[in-house]
Protein backbone atom coordinates (compact mmCIF):
# COMPACT_ATOMS: atom_id res chain seq x y z
CA UNK A 1 0.00 0.00 0.00
CA UNK A 2 1.32 3.83 -0.55
CA UNK A 3 1.21 6.51 1.93
CA UNK A 4 -1.77 7.67 -0.83
CA UNK A 5 -4.15 5.03 -0.05
CA UNK A 6 -3.19 5.45 4.39
CA UNK A 7 -4.17 9.67 3.37
CA UNK A 8 -7.63 8.65 1.89
CA UNK A 9 -8.24 6.24 4.86
CA UNK A 10 -7.77 8.82 7.03
CA UNK A 11 -10.07 11.47 5.36
CA UNK A 12 -12.59 8.73 4.72
CA UNK A 13 -11.94 8.30 8.64
CA UNK A 14 -12.40 11.84 9.41
CA UNK A 15 -15.65 12.25 7.23
CA UNK A 16 -17.26 9.35 8.08
CA UNK A 17 -16.52 9.64 12.16
CA UNK A 18 -15.75 13.93 12.37
CA UNK A 19 -18.83 16.95 12.09
CA UNK A 20 -16.53 19.51 10.03
CA UNK A 21 -14.47 21.87 12.13
CA UNK A 22 -13.50 24.61 10.75
CA UNK A 23 -11.54 26.24 13.85
CA UNK A 24 -9.13 23.18 14.11
CA UNK A 25 -8.97 23.58 10.20
CA UNK A 26 -8.07 27.29 10.87
CA UNK A 27 -5.41 26.31 13.84
CA UNK A 28 -3.36 24.10 11.11
CA UNK A 29 -3.76 26.95 8.25
CA UNK A 30 -2.23 29.21 11.05
CA UNK A 31 0.83 26.96 11.58
CA UNK A 32 1.67 26.68 7.71
CA UNK A 33 1.24 30.15 7.00
CA UNK A 34 3.74 31.45 10.11
CA UNK A 35 6.26 28.93 9.29
CA UNK A 36 5.84 26.34 11.26
CA UNK A 37 7.02 22.69 10.42
CA UNK A 38 4.27 20.45 9.29
CA UNK A 39 4.40 17.78 12.32
CA UNK A 40 1.50 18.02 13.93
CA UNK A 41 -0.23 14.99 14.61
CA UNK A 42 -3.24 14.26 12.40
CA UNK A 43 -7.06 14.87 12.81
CA UNK A 44 -7.74 11.08 13.44
CA UNK A 45 -4.50 10.96 16.02
CA UNK A 46 -6.01 14.30 17.77
CA UNK A 47 -8.62 13.02 18.35
CA UNK A 48 -7.78 9.82 19.93
CA UNK A 49 -5.29 11.70 22.91
CA UNK A 50 -8.88 13.68 23.00
CA UNK A 51 -10.73 9.94 24.22
CA UNK A 52 -7.33 9.01 25.93
CA UNK A 53 -7.83 11.53 28.02
CA UNK A 54 -11.83 11.47 28.93
CA UNK A 55 -11.15 7.59 29.10
CA UNK A 56 -8.84 8.04 31.61
CA UNK A 57 -10.37 10.65 33.41
CA UNK A 58 -7.19 13.31 33.37
CA UNK A 59 -8.06 16.45 35.17
CA UNK A 60 -4.53 17.38 34.82
CA UNK A 61 -2.39 16.82 31.22
CA UNK A 62 1.09 17.69 30.67
CA UNK A 63 2.18 18.18 26.76
CA UNK A 64 5.81 18.32 25.88
CA UNK A 65 6.52 19.90 22.80
CA UNK A 66 3.19 22.64 21.76
CA UNK A 67 4.60 23.63 18.75
CA UNK A 68 1.16 25.34 17.01
CA UNK A 69 -0.81 24.30 19.95
CA UNK A 70 -3.13 21.51 17.48
CA UNK A 71 -2.67 18.49 19.98
CA UNK A 72 -3.18 21.15 23.08
CA UNK A 73 -6.44 21.60 21.38
CA UNK A 74 -7.48 18.16 20.77
CA UNK A 75 -6.78 17.31 24.74
CA UNK A 76 -8.20 20.34 25.87
CA UNK A 77 -11.44 19.14 24.39
CA UNK A 78 -11.12 16.13 25.76
CA UNK A 79 -10.95 17.71 29.74
CA UNK A 80 -13.64 18.03 32.52
CA UNK A 81 -14.52 21.47 33.71
CA UNK A 82 -11.63 22.41 35.82
CA UNK A 83 -9.14 20.38 33.91
CA UNK A 84 -5.98 21.74 33.06
CA UNK A 85 -3.09 21.02 30.69
CA UNK A 86 0.45 22.55 31.38
CA UNK A 87 2.48 22.75 27.66
CA UNK A 88 6.01 23.36 27.24
CA UNK A 89 7.72 24.95 23.82
CA UNK A 90 10.84 26.02 22.94
CA UNK A 91 10.88 28.06 20.56
CA UNK A 92 9.20 31.68 21.52
CA UNK A 93 7.90 32.08 17.71
CA UNK A 94 6.29 28.54 18.01
CA UNK A 95 4.40 29.70 21.51
CA UNK A 96 2.97 33.19 19.96
CA UNK A 97 1.03 30.92 17.39
CA UNK A 98 0.23 28.58 20.25
CA UNK A 99 -1.40 31.13 21.91
CA UNK A 100 -3.22 33.22 19.13
CA UNK A 101 -4.79 29.30 18.08
CA UNK A 102 -5.62 28.26 21.86
CA UNK A 103 -7.89 32.00 21.68
CA UNK A 104 -9.28 30.96 18.53
CA UNK A 105 -10.62 27.76 19.48
CA UNK A 106 -11.90 28.90 23.00
CA UNK A 107 -9.47 26.80 25.64
CA UNK A 108 -6.99 29.31 27.12
CA UNK A 109 -8.20 29.15 30.47
CA UNK A 110 -7.49 25.35 30.37
CA UNK A 111 -3.77 25.54 29.05
CA UNK A 112 -1.06 26.83 31.00
CA UNK A 113 2.09 27.60 28.52
CA UNK A 114 5.69 27.65 29.54
CA UNK A 115 8.07 28.15 26.68
CA UNK A 116 11.72 27.76 26.97
CA UNK A 117 14.24 24.35 27.11
CA UNK A 118 11.62 21.77 28.31
CA UNK A 119 14.35 19.97 30.49
CA UNK A 120 14.60 23.22 32.05
CA UNK A 121 10.39 24.00 32.36
CA UNK A 122 10.24 19.83 33.61
CA UNK A 123 12.28 20.67 36.62
CA UNK A 124 10.97 24.03 37.70
CA UNK A 125 7.38 22.06 37.89
CA UNK A 126 9.16 19.59 40.04
CA UNK A 127 10.62 22.40 41.97
CA UNK A 128 6.51 23.95 42.44
CA UNK A 129 5.37 20.19 43.49
CA UNK A 130 2.95 20.71 40.02
CA UNK A 131 2.35 17.09 40.32
CA UNK A 132 1.21 14.40 39.71
CA UNK A 133 -0.71 14.10 36.16
CA UNK A 134 -3.07 12.36 35.43
CA UNK A 135 -1.67 11.93 31.35
CA UNK A 136 1.29 12.76 29.88
CA UNK A 137 2.08 13.19 26.31
CA UNK A 138 5.52 13.79 25.40
CA UNK A 139 6.08 14.74 21.61
CA UNK A 140 9.31 16.99 21.40
CA UNK A 141 12.89 16.77 20.96
CA UNK A 142 13.12 13.08 19.92
CA UNK A 143 16.78 12.50 21.17
CA UNK A 144 15.75 13.51 24.63
CA UNK A 145 12.99 10.76 25.11
CA UNK A 146 14.51 9.09 27.89
CA UNK A 147 15.07 12.69 29.63
CA UNK A 148 11.52 12.92 29.26
CA UNK A 149 10.62 9.48 30.38
CA UNK A 150 12.53 10.16 33.53
CA UNK A 151 10.59 13.57 34.62
CA UNK A 152 7.48 12.26 33.70
CA UNK A 153 7.89 9.18 36.58
CA UNK A 154 8.51 12.19 38.99
CA UNK A 155 5.88 14.02 37.88
CA UNK A 156 2.85 11.37 38.22
CA UNK A 157 1.35 8.69 40.50
CA UNK A 158 -0.05 5.24 39.83
CA UNK A 159 -2.10 5.31 37.25
CA UNK A 160 -1.12 7.93 35.39
CA UNK A 161 -0.65 7.39 31.26
CA UNK A 162 2.35 8.34 29.34
CA UNK A 163 1.89 8.67 25.72
CA UNK A 164 5.10 9.08 23.70
CA UNK A 165 4.79 10.12 19.67
CA UNK A 166 7.03 9.06 16.88
CA UNK A 167 8.56 5.84 17.83
CA UNK A 168 8.33 3.96 14.84
CA UNK A 169 9.90 6.17 12.34
CA UNK A 170 9.11 4.49 9.10
CA UNK A 171 10.42 1.37 10.83
CA UNK A 172 14.31 2.67 11.42
CA UNK A 173 13.55 1.98 15.08
CA UNK A 174 15.09 -1.35 14.08
CA UNK A 175 18.26 0.02 13.11
CA UNK A 176 20.91 -0.54 16.46
CA UNK A 177 23.94 1.55 14.46
CA UNK A 178 23.34 4.62 16.63
CA UNK A 179 23.67 6.60 13.52
CA UNK A 180 20.46 8.49 14.05
CA UNK A 181 19.82 10.43 17.41
CA UNK A 182 15.98 9.90 16.90
CA UNK A 183 16.31 6.50 16.06
CA UNK A 184 18.04 6.49 19.55
CA UNK A 185 15.61 8.46 20.90
CA UNK A 186 12.88 6.30 19.87
CA UNK A 187 14.48 2.67 20.78
CA UNK A 188 15.37 5.01 23.70
CA UNK A 189 11.61 5.20 24.74
CA UNK A 190 11.08 1.62 24.11
CA UNK A 191 14.52 0.46 26.31
CA UNK A 192 12.93 3.33 29.43
CA UNK A 193 9.75 1.66 29.15
CA UNK A 194 10.54 -1.97 28.94
CA UNK A 195 13.15 -1.66 31.77
CA UNK A 196 10.97 0.39 34.47
CA UNK A 197 8.99 -2.28 36.11
CA UNK A 198 6.50 0.65 37.00
CA UNK A 199 5.69 0.86 33.83
CA UNK A 200 3.43 -1.45 32.26
CA UNK A 201 3.29 -0.63 28.30
CA UNK A 202 3.02 -1.50 24.61
CA UNK A 203 3.52 0.54 21.29
CA UNK A 204 0.96 0.97 18.46
CA UNK A 205 1.94 1.30 14.91
CA UNK A 206 0.10 3.63 12.62
CA UNK A 207 -0.17 4.28 9.34
CA UNK A 208 -1.92 7.58 7.67
CA UNK A 209 -1.54 10.86 6.61
CA UNK A 210 1.67 11.54 8.68
CA UNK A 211 3.27 8.41 7.13
CA UNK A 212 4.20 5.16 8.71
CA UNK A 213 5.13 5.59 12.32
CA UNK A 214 3.60 4.92 15.82
CA UNK A 215 2.88 5.73 19.91
CA UNK A 216 4.01 4.03 23.16
CA UNK A 217 1.91 3.82 25.56
CA UNK A 218 2.52 2.98 29.11
CA UNK A 219 0.68 3.20 32.56
CA UNK A 220 2.51 3.47 36.01
CA UNK A 221 1.56 0.84 38.15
Amino acid sequence: MSKKVWTDVDDYIVSSLFEADPILEAVLAANRDQGLPAIDVSPAQGKLLSLLVRISGARKVLEIGTLGGYSTIWMARGLPVGGKIVTLELEPHHAKVAHSNLERAGVPDKVELRIGPALQSLETLAAENAGPFDLIFIDADKPNNPNYLSWAMRLSRPGTVIICDNVIRDGTVLNDDGRDAYVEGARGAFSFIGGDKRLDGTAIQTVGAKGYDGFAIAIIE
